[in-house]
């Protein structure tokens, strides 16, 4: 049921962002004049659809195939790959009757309107909710095994990334992948010192979850009603030390020293203000003992209806750098960060499993900014070739022939399918093991 319904959330985020998309290519065609012959949700497989009506000059319908969606517009090589039509002579209303600005602003329409859609998301959700993180400044890093081998230690305050100072806390492990970053300065201590990043284990970076956790001291936030030691005496903001003698720097490291002691009375050695105290606390046998931790501040940005919106153009501006790097990335074999690239089911896995409007619209302003800048990739078959070969002509003045394009476009699609096999196939990679 959980995989039914992340299947259709899917469906319905990909429906509306393919819409969004062909409708910015729609929008310009008519702008400039160009004749839209059809415009599709899905491809309508042998001519067979799903819904079909006209206005105007305009097909519109849905077709059976649910992969993606287009925006057949006269006079172009697309992939429909109507040869015929281009036989014919060269009309007014034409495509590539059109001078080169025109057509350089209908290919880039798609991915504007993209763009513009994840403004206008994010926008939103900034005025409605804010932007609520745990800030990196003051806060320490619980590290993996990954991060360990690093260099990273418990306790350790990551200060920067080469010249990048990291605000949110929770970015630390994308920032690091993301910048290529040569050394990481962080506060031990007390002392300040570089680790200098071995770049062959970016890769890891990129796959490894939770490189870096909080560190939290075992500072009680509150001893909870139902807590078997709701009469030991522990109080709010105690920090506890050790338990039987084994002392621990945080709350992760005290886990396992509970574990070992679930379900009896143990000594701890608590902190409170400038005393040391010792009580008898009771383990439960579960391994805990009742009491809620306190956690680090949480930063909030609060914006109205003024600032909301270049808050929004700016957040969408930072997504949109941010892909541009995992694109460099994937693209530097030596990252192995190719072996993370997803297909569908990797997406529908971010979906939650229960019906969420603001979680279902952030990440189709994610998706929305991630199709916008894949379609820039310059491979022809996407909006990118289009536009490259636009601008080529542009510079130079010379327009290359239907032929070519064609020949290109072909070339296009079976990069296209390849990448398309090379996410499936992490994909299913991924779910075996």
């Amino acid at each position: 049921m959980v995989v039914l319904f992340k299947t259709l959330q899917v469906i319905l985020a990909l429906s509306i962002l393919i819409i969004v998309h062909e409708f910015g290519h729609f929008t310009f065609a008519k702008l400039f004049g160009i004749r839209v012959d059809k415009f599709y949700l899905f491809f309508d497989v042998g001519g067979k659809r799903l819904l079909r009506f006209k206005i105007g000059e305009t097909e519109f319908g849905i077709g059976v195939l649910p992969f993606g969606g287009y925006c057949k517009i006269a006079g172009m090589v697309d992939e429909s790959m109507d040869l015929e039509s281009l036989k014919q002579d060269p009309q007014p209303w034409e495509f590539r009757t059109k001078p080169a600005w025109q057509r350089l602003l209908v290919m880039f329409g798609g991915v504007l309107f993209n763009f513009i859609f994840a403004i206008i998301i994010f926008s939103v959700m900034l005025g409605m909710r804010g932007e609520t993180y745990i800030p990196n400044e003051g806060n320490a890093v619980y590290v993996n095994d990954l991060a360990y081998e690093m260099g990273f230690r418990n306790g350790d305050q990551i200060l920067s990334f080469d010249d990048y100072v990291p605000d949110n806390f929770y970015s630390l492990q994308s920032d690091l992948g993301r910048r290529l970053a040569r050394k990481a300065t962080v506060l031990r201590d007390g002392d300040t010192l570089d680790i200098y990043i071995d770049h062959s284990m970016i890769g890891e970076v990129l796959n490894s979850p939770d490189m870096f956790d909080v560190a939290l001291p075992f500072i009680v936030a509150e001893v909870q009603e139902s807590s078997p030691n709701r009469d030991s005496g522990l109080m709010a903001e105690d920090r506890i030390l050790s338990i039987n003698g084994e002392g621990f720097r945080f709350f992760q490291d005290a886990r396992p020293v509970l574990e070992k002691n679930a379900g009896s009375m143990v000594d701890a050695t608590v902190l409170r203000a400038a005393d040391s105290l010792s009580l008898a606390l009771q383990v439960d046998s579960l391994g805990k003992i009742g009491v809620a931790i306190k956690i680090p501040d949480l930063k909030v940005r609060e914006y109205n209806g003024l600032s909301a919106l270049p808050a929004g153009c700016k957040y969408t501006w930072e997504l949109i750098v941010n892909y541009l790097r995992d694109l460099r990335l994937v693209a530097t074999p030596s990252t192995q960060a190719y072996k993370s690239v997803g297909s569908f089911i990797a997406i529908g896995q971010v979906f939650p499993s229960a019906w969420d409007w603001l979680q279902f619209f952030y990440i189709i302003g994610l998706l929305s900014i991630m199709l916008g800048v894949m379609n820039l990739i310059p491979i022809p078959g996407l909006d990118g070739g289009h536009i490259l070969f636009t601008l080529y002509e542009m510079v130079t003045g010379r327009k290359p022939g239907d032929k070519f394009l064609i020949v290109m476009q072909i070339i296009g699609m079976a990069i296209i399918f390849g990448l398309l096999i090379l996410a499936c196939g992490n994909d299913i990679t991924r779910l075996l093991k």
